[in-house]
């Protein structure tokens, strides 16, 4: 493929995760106010869009409260500075299996199985501009852990998106992923100007090594907008990879929790590091009015409780 940089680069901040990493860094927030202060710092150093998740405030272990995103999503509305919001919508589709000779029944630790309204019902209910899509049922590291997205799970989830007006965000963790998607653009059920994030050197989807980053990149379909991240030490490697393909940056404590060896992050400083990266390789970093337009997204206020 020609290189071909991205000239006018958004940078996407994600906050917290669902990880357990909620012990290994003080720096991952975890109660509503938290992330909300998070993610406006992370706005502060240029990040135009701010991914979050919640966390149980009390323990950090992820969550799904529709209260708790109701609170993060107004926190930050209600902030000075101006970000594109995007929500998760990948919670609730987790099954945990038991011994490989008796697999069922499923263990009650870990598994969290909804139906689609209301694994989108924090969404319904805090109307972001994006919500993410994960395209794609996928093996993660965990010995018998397994991200569940059916084929009809995603389709009901991405046409209640559609229908709500908010973009979803296509969460793609392996070239499989891309290929559904392009399938459910095809259906109708996403518009074609679709977004997607490519998700590299999660265990066990596309590795974050170069030639499977690129064929990821060569599978999006040239009138769709993308980002690309890897995990940990690749965090900043691929803000460079992102822009130099074509592509704009996500960063953030959900994925890597290091500024240097030995030094733990925080959100702002790892936008700053990413800004300070596409700064130098002649690229504009763009905020999110621009986001805005680019993307077509509507901001709005939430529904009343």
């Amino acid at each position: 493929m020609p290189l071909t940089p991205n000239s006018e680069v958004f940078i996407t901040c994600a906050v917290t995760g669902s990880g357990g990493t909620q012990d290994r860094s003080p720096h991952v927030p975890r109660s509503p106010k938290q992330i909300a202060e998070s993610a406006i710092d992370a706005a502060r150093a240029g990040a135009a869009i701010v991914h979050c998740h919640v966390r149980d405030p009390e323990t950090g272990k992820p969550a799904r409260d529709v209260a708790l995103y109701r609170e993060v999503t107004e926190r930050i509305r209600d902030a000075e500075v101006d970000v594109v919001l995007n929500l998760t919508a990948g919670m609730g589709g987790d099954m945990v299996f038991g011994p490989t000779e008796r697999p069922l029944p499923l263990k009650e630790a870990g598994t969290d199985m909804a139906g689609a309204a209301e694994r989108v019902e924090h969404v319904a209910q805090c109307l972001p501009e994006i919500c993410t899509l994960d395209c794609g049922t996928m093996n993660f590291a965990e010995a018998d852990y397994v991200m569940t997205n059916t084929p009809g799970m995603l389709r009901a989830m991405g046409s209640m998106m559609t229908a709500l007006g908010v973009k979803p965000e296509i969460e793609a963790f392996d070239t499989g992923h891309l290929w559904f998607a392009k399938e459910l653009v095809r259906e109708g059920v996403l518009e074609e100007n679709a977004l997607v994030q490519l998700c590299m050197g999660v265990p066990w989807g596309a590795p974050s090594d170069l030639n499977t980053y690129l064929a990821m990149v060569n599978a999006v379909p040239d009138n769709w907008t993308w980002s690309a991240f890897s995990l940990g030490r690749h965090q900043m490697p691929y803000v460079a990879a992102a822009v130099l393909a074509g592509g704009n940056v996500r960063v953030g404590l959900e994925d890597n929790l290091w500024l240097d060896k030995g030094v733990l992050a925080t959100n702002a400083q790892l936008v700053e590091r990413s800004v300070t990266i596409v700064e130098n390789l002649g690229s504009r970093v763009i905020g999110p009015h621009e986001v805005r337009t680019k993307l077509g997204l509507t901001k709005r206020a939430p529904k009343s409780a």
